[in-house]
């Protein structure tokens, strides 16, 4: 656990965490919260899948297909690390884990911890003095340490943002095509 390698000297390091929760983190509900959470991944999952199909059938945009297919796969891979790991493995904590141990996993069925690995500390230092609340306190960009599962959702979401205009208009062509309903006096 926490184990680096670095790649780019202080630029891009490969640094082992496990996730327990969601972005950033952040857990809630104790085991309760996290069943729930990997429930409610596997749920959406089949539903993007179906939007994917949809898509497709629809002929969307290549560009938009592409984008709700990457969200989906990194969402996938997140939820193989919260479904399997904790079986799989042994605890990380203070030694190397072992794949299937003797005694199980750390965890049971849907309640494994995400493997992250990915960090880039572009920018430390200390904030300046005049910055309220925060003025000194030193300052790392960019701090969260993440997956290519997390890169793939960002870069579809990203995709999404940036050509929305140019994924979307082709659905509201077709609706704008449609004759509309009105009545003849």
């Amino acid at each position: 656990m926490n184990e680096e390698i670095h790649v780019l000297g202080e630029w891009f390091i490969i640094h082992f965490t496990e996730n327990p929760g969601m972005a950033f983190g952040i857990e809630f509900g104790g085991i309760y919260g996290k069943l729930l959470l990997t429930l409610f991944r596997i749920v959406a999952i089949f539903f993007m899948a179906r939007f994917i199909l949809n898509m497709i059938k629809d002929s969307a945009p290549n560009g938009a297909v592409i984008a709700v297919t990457l969200i989906l796969a990194g969402a996938l891979g997140n939820v193989i690390d919260s479904v399997f790991y904790g079986v799989i493995f042994s605890d990380s904590f203070h030694q190397v884990a072992t794949l299937f141990p003797e005694g199980g996993g750390y965890g049971t069925w849907l309640h494994g911890r995400v493997v992250d690995m990915l960090y880039f500390p572009i920018i430390k230092g200390y904030l300046p003095e005049w910055i309220p609340f925060y003025g000194g306190d030193y300052f790392v960009f960019f701090r969260p340490i993440f997956n290519i599962a997390d890169s793939a959702i960002t870069t579809g979401v990203f995709m999404i943002i940036l050509f929305h205009r140019k994924y979307f208009s082709q659905a509201f062509s077709k609706d704008e095509k449609k004759p509309s309903a009105s009545k003849s006096e």
